[in-house]
Order: C-alpha cells, then sequence, then structure tokens
C-alpha cells in the first residue's frame, strides 16, 4: 500500500516546482487580472494535493495535468462570468473588445493639444514632448539637453501644472470658458 502522505508531499513538492510556470500560464490566458489568476493557481494546487494519493503519478506528467486542470478552471471562470469562452484562450482573444474613437475627436483632441503646448516656453515644451508623449526616461533627457535630472523634473512637473491649468479653463473645443 501507498503511504498516502508521503505521495501527497512529493507531489506537493512537485507541483511547488512548477507553480512560477503555472502562474505565467495562466497569465497568459486570463491577462492582468492578478485575484483570478492567483485563484486558479491556488485551485490547481489545491487539486492535485487532494487528488495526489488517487491518480497514478507515475505514468502522469504532473505538468500536463496542472496546466490542464488551469485551463479548465479558467473555462469555468468565463462560465460562471457569464461571458463566452473563447476558442483559443489566448489572453488577447480576452480583452473587451476596445472601441474606435471618432476621427473628429480625436482632431479637435490634437489641436487642443497643440494649442496648448504653444503655450509653453521652450524649454518646457521640449521636456513634456521628450518625456511625455515619447515617453523617454528623464536621465536620457537631461543627457539630450545638457540639463540637470532635476531640471528636467521641474520642467516637466512645472510644464504638466501649467498645462492642466489651461485645459481646465478651456472647453474641448478650445474656446475660452
Amino acid at each position: 500500500m501507498i503511504d498516502e502522505r508521503a505521495c501527497r508531499t512529493t507531489v506537493m513538492e512537485l507541483c511547488l516546482a512548477e507553480r512560477d510556470s503555472l502562474r505565467r500560464y495562466v497569465t497568459s490566458i486570463l491577462g492582468r487580472d492578478s485575484h483570478a489568476v492567483e485563484d486558479v493557481v491556488q485551485e490547481t494546487l489545491l487539486r492535485a494535493w487532494q487528488l495526489a494519493d488517487r491518480i497514478d503519478w507515475q505514468d502522469r506528467p504532473v505538468r500536463m495535468w496542472l496546466f490542464r486542470v488551469a485551463r479548465n478552471l479558467v473555462v469555468d471562470h468565463h462560465r460562471r462570468s457569464g461571458r463566452a469562452v473563447p476558442v483559443g484562450l489566448g489572453a488577447g482573444e480576452l480583452e473587451e473588445p476596445v472601441s474606435q474613437p471618432d476621427p473628429a475627436e480625436q482632431v479637435i483632441d490634437r489641436r487642443v493639444l497643440v494649442d496648448v503646448l504653444r503655450g509653453l516656453s521652450p524649454a518646457h515644451r521640449e521636456v513634456v514632448a521628450r518625456v511625455h508623449l515619447l515617453g523617454h526616461a528623464g536621465e536620457e533627457v537631461a543627457a539630450a539637453l545638457g540639463v540637470p535630472i532635476g531640471t528636467v523634473k521641474s520642467r516637466a512637473h512645472n510644464a504638466v501644472r501649467q498645462l492642466r491649468a489651461e485645459l481646465s479653463r478651456t472647453d474641448w473645443a478650445g474656446a475660452a470658458a
């Protein structure tokens, strides 16, 4: 007869060794919902522990079993939430559809942005463009402009404050409120 405690200990050691790859797999399916990911991972490990003495682990790879159980739990999660279960269950297929913005609104938004950016000094406009529009790091901007990092931070802070104040004074059509 198989020692139940030793079997469970061995299976749990194998499962815990696979925990990180299991979490990555579930995250690739569910996306950024960390609570749902953790629930699926914990439920998968709990089922492995509960069935440790009943499953023949010699002929069944633990990793494949864990991933199959996790996938089934994700399907159950989607059914409970009332959403259709995608065929491929890829992270991109589970995301909510994003409606495309109206092109006219995009033109207006750009026009308003350009107008308020013109109200900044050239030094402040340069920092805002590099940091917030192009996504460059502060250190990178400081090196490119030949100024200390503190100056970049100060200019970015003051420019954003000025932009917010200006946007709060105007409506989206750019007319004074």
